[in-house]
């Protein structure tokens, strides 16, 4: 149930800013993981409390499963001074590392190396930690992709990659890019390489605990492969007329919300109610963003770069914990 519940307020919530990005509230264009939900909701909830996550665009989920609350998120797309970067970086370019989501940068696949570089510190640490990156194929076509599957793997670091295999890089198709599936480079690099349904969210969360288990084992890095449809375009100025509708049309027929929709529905749950729940918490968490202010112009310099001495924090910490409803973990 909660696998679903955060698969719906995701998408919930990313319906709300493409409504509130047509209605010019939103600066700059908006991004949104419609079909692929599961896959970062799914492996994320697979993690601990301590284990740190690297999102991407569309891992809103990943988000949310750490405890983000709705409203921090909204606000953070209108760029209120409440909001995640209190109105100092794109809507997309989000974090809150106090509950260990750490905001990402749009260079692929630069937050593998920083998932990569946790791992290691987890390592020398002896903690019982592993970090999580989430990626596009489009990623696997960059050096640093390559240079941190191999460090990775000679170190043997507790880390998780999870490559959401959604067919395009932008336009490009896979076909384009790669003959071989990236899952089958893992082997090359000595580590292990799984592929799994991406919009079978229950799918996902088990490849991903078990990566989770061989990482605290000492069994290094793991791959997953998890196969989903970008069912949007690359952002909400595409219109994504690259991509064929009798695809569109084959994966809407696998829709991840749907699919775990039927299966709670044959176990007597109310799944309506669920979604009517999102529904109220989305409305509510909206007009608490909505009445946050805009940042004063006066302050934009101020928080960019780190002064003084680094404050230390525990996961869970966090300063947005006056917004909304917070999730699981």
């Amino acid at each position: 149930m909660a696998l679903l519940r955060f698969m719906t307020l995701q998408r919930a919530i990313e319906e709300r800013g493409v409504s509130l990005y047509k209605q010019g509230k939103v600066p700059g264009s908006f991004y949104d993981g419609r079909g692929q939900e599961a896959i970062a909701v799914g492996a994320t909830f697979a993690l601990d409390r301590g284990d740190p996550v690297c999102p991407l665009i569309r891992d809103l989920g990943a988000h949310l499963v750490k405890g983000v609350p709705a409203a921090a998120i909204i606000a953070h797309y209108l760029g209120r001074a409440g909001g995640l970067s209190r109105g100092r970086d794109g809507n997309v370019h989000l974090g809150d590392a106090n509950r260990g989501v750490i905001g990402m940068v749009s260079m692929l696949p630069d937050m593998m190396a920083v998932a990569v570089g946790m791992a290691l510190a987890f390592k020398l640490r002896g903690e019982a930690r592993c970090s999580l990156s989430l990626f596009g194929d489009g990623a696997t076509s960059v050096g640093d992709w390559h240079e941190a599957m191999n460090f990775a793997a000679v170190q043997r670091v507790p880390a998780i990659f999870v490559l959401e295999h959604n067919g395009y890089a932008y336009s490009t198709p896979s076909a384009r890019q790669f003959v071989v599936d990236p899952v089958e480079r893992a082997a090359g690099y000595g580590m292990v390489g799984v592929s799994v349904d991406g919009n079978d969210v229950e799918a996902v969360f088990e490849v991903v605990r078990q990566a989770r288990e061989r990482a605290l084992a000492g069994d290094g890095p793991t791959l997953v492969g998890a196969h989903t449809m970008r069912m949007h375009g690359h952002g909400a100025h595409d219109d994504a007329r690259y991509v064929p509708r009798e695809t569109l049309a084959e994966w809407a027929e696998r829709d991840p919300i749907a699919g775990q929709r039927e299966r709670l529905t044959a176990l007597g749950v109310d799944v309506d109610g669920v979604a009517a729940e999102v529904a109220r918490e989305v409305d509510e968490a909206t007009k608490e963003a909505l009445a946050v202010p805009q940042p004063d112009p006066a302050s934009a310099t101020t928080g960019v770069f780190c002064v003084g001495e680094p404050v230390t924090v525990g996961f869970g910490d966090a300063p947005w914990s006056g917004f909304g409803k917070a999730g699981k973990r």
